[in-house]
This record gives C-alpha cells, structure tokens and sequence, in this order.
C-alpha cells in the first residue's frame, strides 16, 4: 500500500500539521504501507488558469510546466492520498487549495448522474482514497465543519471515499516545549499513530481510536486563558520594540 501525504502548511516541516502528518504515518510504515511526506511550501504551484487545455489540447497533462509536473503522479499512484492543511479561515490552506485546484488533469470532462441523481464527473482511472488532517488554533472540534463537508463533496465527486479525518483544535500545543505538556500530549500523539496503523490495517480508524483524538488536549479556558496571555506578551514586546 502506498501512502502520500501533501501537505499545506506553509511552516512546511516547522509546522503543527508537519507533527500530525509525520506520527499518522510512522503509524501506518509500522503496518507496512509505503509513505511519503510531502511539504508544498517551496513547490512551485502556479494558479489554474481553468483554460481545460489538460482535457483538450494535452489530455491528462497541464499546458504550464511547474512542480506539478511531479507531483500528479505520486498523487494518482498512490492508494491512500492525505490532505493535510492548517485551518485558514474556516478552510484549507492556499497553498492546499491551489494543490486541488491544479488536479484537474486527472478528471475525466464527461458527466454522469450518482446514485442520488446528482451529476458529478465520471470516474478517472485510479482514483486514491482520502485521508484528511488538519489543525487549528481554535480549541474546539467545531471548527472543522466546513472542510468534512469540503472533503465529503470532493471525495463524492471523484468517486473516491473519506476513510479517516483527524481534526486537532488546540493545534498549537503540538509544538509547545514545556515538559508537563509533552507528558500530556503522549497519549494523543500514540492515537495519531495507532491511526495510521488503523488504517492500513484496518481501511478505518476504529470508534475508539477516534473518540480518543476527538478529545480536548487540555480544557478549553485554560487553553484560551494562556493563548490570552501568550498574545498580550508578543504585543507589548511589539509595542516596545516599536517605541
């Protein structure tokens, strides 16, 4: 089985997502899949000029020449592809967002009805299934409404399946050094593993593994409580710094 992670966050490897995306698929190497990590921050990823000339002109391949180029065909041969993006206004990153944007080469143009009557493009050859991660600042799970819904209808449309979410609100704790807080966080980051192991294993995360991810990693008002404290130290040393 092989496993590609793209992921959005601008941080690339220094980013919350990076530890998300990095222990869900040391999870899934320990049950044998093949895995890949990749950081689009430093691809060169032009806008789609929505010109279809990949449906035309050159099927199945972009008029523009950029990273893309590579990065289509690790997508379209692998089995399980994860998305993996920072929250940016209630959705995916740019960066993530001109990644899907730019995938429409691997679409066939023609449309067909699904079963519940809506139409949607018809089925391209190897479609992979979706995995997504993401994380926020924000402490509650809430937060990610509209990228289930966004991952639904993309996976819909692609005739592909949504086979594990992992939403972390609090991302910020990921990277925090204090001690006592890498204690507490053990416990969630063997979830993100065992995860990976799940799905390869498995093809889902078991109930279990997922109520434990849905958790809080701390309680909320504590968390905004130091998030508080955090931004009114960055300020006034801005306002001193300014001064």
């Amino acid at each position: 089985m092989k496993i590609t992670a793209f992921n959005g966050s601008a941080r690339g490897a220094k980013g919350n997502t990076h530890v998300l995306v990095d222990g869900f698929l040391d999870g899934a190497a320990e049950a044998g899949a093949e895995v890949e990590n990749i950081p689009l921050a430093g691809k060169k990823i032009k806008h789609c000029r929505g010109c279809f000339k990949c449906w035309t002109r050159t099927p199945g391949a972009c008029a523009m020449k950029d990273d893309m180029a590579e990065l289509l065909p690790k997508f379209a041969d692998s089995d399980i592809v994860v998305f993996a993006t920072p929250l940016y206004v209630d959705n995916v990153s740019g960066l993530m967002k001109n990644f899907m944007d730019r995938m429409v080469p691997l679409i066939d143009p023609h449309f067909e009805k699904d079963p519940a009557g809506e139409y949607r493009h018809v089925k391209a050859a190897g479609v992979p299934r979706i995995v997504v991660i993401s994380n926020c600042a924000f402490p509650e799970q809430s937060h990610f409404q509209v990228l289930r819904l966004l991952f639904k209808r993309i996976a819909r449309n692609m005739h592909s399946e949504v086979v594990a979410e992992i939403y972390r609100g609090g991302g910020e704790l990921l990277r925090v050094e204090s001690a006592m807080l890498k204690f507490m966080l053990r416990g969630y980051k063997r979830a993100v593993r065992k995860a990976g192991r799940e799905v390869v294993e498995n093809g889902a995360i078991t109930e279990a593994t997922q109520a434990e991810l849905e958790k809080p990693l701390i309680p909320h008002d504590v968390y905004i409580r130091n998030a508080n404290k955090h931004w009114d130290r960055e300020l006034k040393k801005s306002g001193e710094r300014a001064a």
